[in-house]
């Protein structure tokens, strides 16, 4: 499958540098009205022939600057710890304030960690923000090993600590179920490093609340159709030659799919946002779809396990998850604040399954625990767009602030709390309510 994918992609690059060529030649024309008209609409043919396809390195952030006080901060982007399938990327600003550190997991689902830029920039402007860089699987050599759920969640937990303690981990999407994985099994440990906030934003802690398309995929058919399906080989021209991977251009196909018909009005719009010469409009999906269309392949292991243990079996909402050879107990989590966000239109991760985590984390005291549904919005939008940014990261920002206490008074009195509210206490206080939209 990998190896057809990439004779396409070879026999039609050709035709696209043609079409690329052939569009900005066009574009600038001095023509009369009707025949620029003209021009202007095979510019922006051309250009679509030539964007049909899909990139396999990571973009830039591009994230140069932040405003901080009304003053312009320089941003670096700079590599602080690097593993064969992750990085840890810090955005440090040129500024001396002292901001809560934010660890921000990006998912593993078939995109680089580029498709939370967005994200990114919001946070900068209050927080120190750290976060996972996944590796493309074709690009790393069959030397390093495998990598599956075990090996993602122990990474987890090394990036924690390389942090140190007093960090506040985010998870979006994907790495949801994995993260509680990891903080309950340093919880258990009484580790000093366990985050002092956890937020879950869009993720599947339980896909068998309100199941949609995607979990129903992952359900209908049994492990061994996936492995012979979708898992295919990184052909021998890559630094990953031959390894087993779970293709990234399979999972955007899958997505699309999905939505092909508002992916298909989408490009239509393009076009005529380029006919028209409204570059405004054009740079918007442009972007967009750079970022959607540069893809990621899965380690095969890594992908097959999430699909068995969190789609299929639901080890984690069932209590019976396993990593190491350790029994994750999320009611282990005491000292970790918890925010869960759901998006009310999200059509990958439904209402209902972020919010499990609460029914989980037992410990986390009550006025500790929010969740949130932001009307309006689908996936994409719990952690990207304006409503993310004025409406949904306020709420982020307050958790992450509240629980920022180190030494001072409200810390002791939380900790005080903890040690005298025991288990079995905690378990008969119901959960704090929804916040209202």
């Amino acid at each position: 499958m990998y190896d057809a994918y990439q004779a396409q992609a070879d026999l039609l690059a050709p035709l696209r540098a043609w079409a690329g060529l052939a569009s900005a030649g066009f574009r600038e024309t001095h023509a009369g009205p009707a025949v620029n008209a003209l021009l202007r609409a095979f510019s922006a043919g051309a250009e679509l022939v030539s964007r049909a396809q899909l990139t396999h390195e990571r973009p830039d952030f591009e994230i140069r600057d932040v405003f901080i006080d009304g003053r312009l901060v320089p941003v670096e982007e700079r590599l602080e710890y690097e593993k064969p399938f992750g990085k840890l990327v810090h955005f440090r600003k040129e500024t001396n304030l002292a901001q809560p550190r934010v660890l921000l997991v990006a998912p593993m689902a078939g995109h680089f960690s580029t498709l939370l830029r967005h994200t990114v920039q919001t946070l900068l402007v209050d927080h120190d923000v750290f976060i996972t860089d996944w590796t493309n699987a074709r690009d790393v050599p069959r030397s390093a090993g495998r990598f599956g759920f075990d090996d993602y969640v122990a990474y987890l937990i090394e990036f924690i600590r390389e942090l140190g303690p007093g960090v506040h981990v985010i998870g979006v999407c994907q790495p949801c179920a994995a993260l509680i994985a990891a903080v309950a099994l340093m919880a258990e440990d009484d580790d000093p490093c366990q985050p002092r906030s956890m937020t879950l934003m869009a993720g599947p802690v339980d896909t068998r609340v309100n199941p949609t398309k995607v979990n129903k995929l992952a359900t209908e058919r049994p492990l061994s159709w996936f492995e012979h399906n979708v898992i295919s080989t990184v052909p021998g021209r890559y630094k990953g030659a031959y390894r087993r991977v779970y293709p990234g251009f399979v999972q955007l196909g899958a997505f699309m799919s999905m939505n092909f018909a508002r992916h298909m009005r989408a490009h239509l719009d393009l076009f005529e946002d380029i006919a028209k010469g409204d570059e405004a409009k054009a740079h918007i999906k442009r972007a967009f779809y750079d970022e959607y269309f540069a893809v990621f392949d899965l380690p095969a292991e890594f992908y097959l396990e999430t699909v068995e243990r969190v789609f299929q079996e639901h080890l984690l909402p069932r209590w019976q998850m396993v990593v190491c050879g350790r029994r994750v107990d999320p009611s282990a989590i005491r000292r970790t604040a918890l925010l869960t966000v759901e998006g009310e239109r999200d059509d990958i991760c439904s209402v209902g399954q972020t919010l499990a985590a609460h029914d989980l984390c037992t410990s986390v005291m009550p006025f500790r625990r929010k969740h949130y549904v932001q009307p309006g919005v689908g996936h994409f939008g719990v952690f990207s767009g304006s409503r993310w940014e004025k409406q949904i990261y306020p709420l982020v920002k307050n958790i992450i602030l509240a629980n920022e206490y180190g030494g001072t008074s409200l810390g002791r009195m939380v900790r005080r709390l903890e040690q005298r509210l025991t288990r079995r206490e905690l378990a008969k206080v119901p959960a704090a309510n929804a916040l209202p939209g």
